[in-house]
């Protein structure tokens, strides 16, 4: 075997755990109609019997489209909170506003924060930077509504995972250039970089949870028709010349992993800008494998470090 195509070895608990799973496939525009249902959940069964309010509001988008955004308090007394804006993972072309979500009602629960979750429009339906914007738009919006909506404009959050990882990075960016503040990012596992060069994306190959080829497909639906000198860096943040002034940053993948290396890259370009991030990459992890497996002990140990860092910023 080569360097070139060694992988580092899944953690033995997730190895178990992941051999019970369909085996994965490559995305194409055939297979993306059926994976597509399977890529999100009800989020009722999450909030039954929790002490969690709902509501369900429309903010509207950069060219006029209604996108429905789902909002939840922790119940009781009314006080400014901080708030999460949650983007869900899914490559840009799958996924809802309730994929992952569990994620971000752990953090509702234990740190007293509002959790905003907004239905971005998906590619190849929608391309280029509609599906930031989209997100962008939603921020804006909590940040204009704070007040009724019991949220603290000054503690507010981007957050997501893969994709929404990336979307989060993004909207950063887009805040940090139109003065929105934003207090802090959090980046999990995120999809930063469209051009797939990485030494984890050529390691990461079919058959994987999050291969090369299938990134390749799902940026391909996003850039459709964009020269890729020109692809914006809010799209694809690992193309920003400059990382200073973005907000304090977690950023996370595992080192079995597609997204291993642009993360570590955009980490390091944080710091080098003089900015605050904090980088861990979970031994033996794959991709997303804490929302696939929240119940084995590293996916524990990720989640609990997110709220850890998560309570001292907000």
């Amino acid at each position: 075997m080569t360097a070139k195509t060694a992988r580092p070895a899944v953690d033995p608990e997730l190895a178990e755990l992941y051999a019970a799973l369909p085996a994965p496939v490559v995305l194409d525009l055939d297979v993306l109609p059926h994976i597509r249902p399977y890529s999100s959940a009800p989020v009722e069964p999450l909030l039954e019997g929790r002490p969690i309010r709902r509501r369900e509001l429309t903010v509207t988008a950069a060219d006029g489209a209604a996108l429905a955004l789902s909002i939840f308090s922790p119940a009781g007394a009314d006080r400014a909170r901080p708030a999460v804006l949650w983007l869900h993972g899914g490559g840009m072309v799958m996924g809802d506003r309730f994929a992952q979500i569990d994620i971000p009602l752990e953090w509702l629960e234990q740190l007293d924060v509002v959790v905003a979750s907004v239905e971005y429009r998906l590619a190849p339906e929608v391309r280029g930077d509609t599906l930031v914007e989209d997100a962008y738009a939603a921020l804006s919006w909590l940040a204009r509504e704070a007040e009724e909506l019991g949220i603290d404009p000054a503690r507010l959050v981007v957050a997501g995972t893969s994709a929404g990882g990336g979307l989060a990075a993004g909207v950063a960016l887009l805040a940090r250039e139109r003065d929105l503040p934003v207090r802090a990012q959090v980046l999990l596992c995120p999809m930063l970089d469209h051009r797939n060069v990485t030494v984890s994306s050529a390691q990461f190959t079919a058959p994987d949870i999050w291969s090369r080829e299938t990134n390749a497909f799902a940026w391909g639906q996003v850039l459709e028709g964009i020269d890729q000198d020109e692809v914006p860096a809010a799209v694809s943040p690992a193309r920003a010349a400059d990382l200073s002034g973005l907000p304090d940053t977690y950023l996370d993948a595992g080192s079995a992993e597609t997204f291993r290396d642009e993360v570590v890259d955009y980490a390091s370009r944080i710091w080098a800008a003089g900015g605050d991030a904090e980088l861990h990459v979970w031994g033996g992890g794959f991709h997303g494998f804490d929302a696939v497996f929240p119940q084995a002990d590293l996916s524990r140990r990720a989640r609990a470090a997110r709220i850890d860092w998560l309570r001292r910023r907000v």
